[in-house]
């Protein structure tokens, strides 16, 4: 009782965040779903994480419904009617995000909200448009209290985007994170250039390779949480993750990690997602009773597992007795194509495994470049990044970026700080975004070193949300201690600031 009286004294936590806290706590007493020892013994050493889970899963991790479902049939659960108006539309959306699960309790996929609502706003004075979709984004922070919960726009230009990178600009919410699916031949330049200052000046939207994802996913897919790729109608059973940096520790040299020591993490992973998916399909109630499924929201068949891993850097220079990590991976040649081989092995590995209901992927999981968690500290960077201090300038950065954003269907990006020069210059960020996607990179995350929102490794905070835990008082949004964490303990937010010499320097 102890853990549960701990959390009831938290003075900086809510309401909320006590109930989600004591919630998770419960949910990780029961020990029904078992794994192998060795399993166990992985995970007390720290080379496995299950990312916090519980071990009594009674719903998919992530849920990415399909909303157009609400507007074209409504709801029978909740007694929704499809709306007429932009007043429902909006309405509706607050009511059934109020019951879309995940492992944060909120909904970390909020719909393609431009294409969803740009029938309702066209048909309203623009003005009054924006009013109703002022208060739709202050309920959306307010309430779904969580900088996971994440909107899509584009690739197309439109109405209802143009007035949600207004608002973005003028509130300063952290939540939602935003993305914008970007492909050059579909998104005008003037759209761009407008998300790439609403980027600059609020770390949102992102930019995600739309073709990239279309040719991986289908033209239905979703950028849900932090930066994860999943199909609409379907989400992420489960997100495990191998701590790399750790499991390199049981090998005598890089041959011997390769060919021994990392099958066997792999496969004790993959035993942890082959239980917990079946726990979920066949035990839970999820699929079977849950409004979401039997109303054809989501469907079982479009769910997968989602592979994860950080720490390449720090794992391939322990291998190679790299001590100043910026002469390590991503700066040395030797380190970065050892990253390469590592992942060429974990795909292989990963992709002959034959996973259980992953139907509509050919019964296989994906990949997924996790972005740390706030207890990590130096010794893993967020999934195959450069660690912090040791990052070379943005061009040098992104070539590295390019030979692994393929491995990572689930998700995976790198995020640059640019000096306050930028914001009097935006345009010259478009053509580096453009020719990075252009050559492999699937996501791309900016802002300006002033930025009171910023992205710490996926999620957004605002900096001065972080202050106030420091003097022990309540911040709203439940991902600001994790912001303090990783930033206490991985000094996220010192990334290297990029600045306009550097990039001229580089591109000669």
């Amino acid at each position: 009782m102890s853990e549960a009286l701990n959390i009831i004294k938290d003075k900086t936590l809510t309401y909320r965040q006590e109930l989600i806290a004591l919630a998770r706590l419960g949910e990780s007493t029961d020990d029904s779903l078992r794994y192998s020892d060795e399993y166990y013994q992985a995970k007390a050493k720290g080379a496995l994480c299950d990312l916090n889970e519980g071990v009594m899963p009674y719903r998919p991790r992530y849920i990415c419904p399909d909303y157009k479902v609400l507007f074209e049939k409504g709801s029978a659960f909740l007694e929704l009617d499809p709306p007429k108006d932009l007043l429902e539309a909006v309405n509706a959306l607050e009511i059934m995000y109020a019951h879309v699960p995940s492992i944060t309790t909120y909904p970390v996929y909020l719909g393609d909200l431009d294409k969803l609502l740009e029938p309702f706003v066209l048909k309203e004075d623009r003005a009054y448009a924006k009013k109703i979709l002022r208060l739709f984004l202050l309920h959306i922070d307010k309430v779904l209290t969580d900088s996971f919960v994440h909107a899509d726009i584009g690739p197309e230009d439109s109405v209802t985007a143009r007035i949600l990178l207004e608002l973005t600009e003028e509130m300063q919410l952290a939540v939602p994170n935003l993305t914008l699916r970007y492909d050059p031949e579909i998104t005008s330049d003037d759209f761009a250039m407008a998300c790439v200052k609403c980027m600059l000046k609020t770390s949102k939207p992102s930019f995600a390779n739309h073709k990239m994802f279309v040719e991986e996913w289908g033209p239905d897919y979703a950028i849900a949480s932090c930066y994860n790729g999943l199909k609409i109608a379907g989400g992420g059973f489960t997100l495990p993750r191998m701590r790399l940096y750790e499991c390199s520790l049981d090998a005598t040299s890089p041959e011997d990690f390769v060919n021994n020591v990392l099958p066997k993490y792999v496969d004790l992973q993959l035993e942890y997602m082959d239980k917990r998916v079946k726990f979920i399909v066949e035990e839970s109630t999820f699929f079977t009773d849950n409004f979401l499924s039997t109303e054809g929201f989501v469907k079982q068949e479009n769910f997968i597992g989602m592979f994860g891993l950080v720490g390449l850097a720090e794992c391939c220079n322990h291998l190679l007795g790299i001590e100043d990590k910026k002469k390590g991976f991503g700066l040395n040649k030797e380190a970065t194509e050892l990253g390469i081989k590592i992942m060429d092995a974990i795909e292989k590995q990963v992709s002959e495994h034959v996973a259980p209901y992953c139907d509509a992927f050919g019964h296989r999981y994906k990949l997924h470049a996790q972005v740390g968690i706030n207890t990590d500290g130096m010794d893993d960077s967020p999934g195959t990044r450069i660690p912090i201090f040791a990052e070379p300038s943005i061009l040098e950065q992104l070539e590295v970026n390019e030979k692994f954003h393929k491995y990572f269907p689930t998700g995976t990006g790198d995020i640059f700080k640019f000096e306050e020069t930028y914001e009097k210059t935006p345009e010259a960020i478009l053509p580096i975004i453009k020719g990075s996607l252009a050559n492999g990179l699937r996501y791309f995350s900016g802002y300006l070193e002033n930025c009171d929102v910023v992205r710490v490794t996926g999620y957004l905070v605002k900096k001065s949300e972080i202050e106030k835990l420091r003097q022990n008082k309540q911040s709203l949004n439940n991902v600001t201690v994790f912001g303090q964490g990783a930033q206490d303990g991985g000094h996220a937010l010192d990334r290297r600031v990029q600045k306009a010499d550097d990039i001229i320097s580089s591109s000669k």
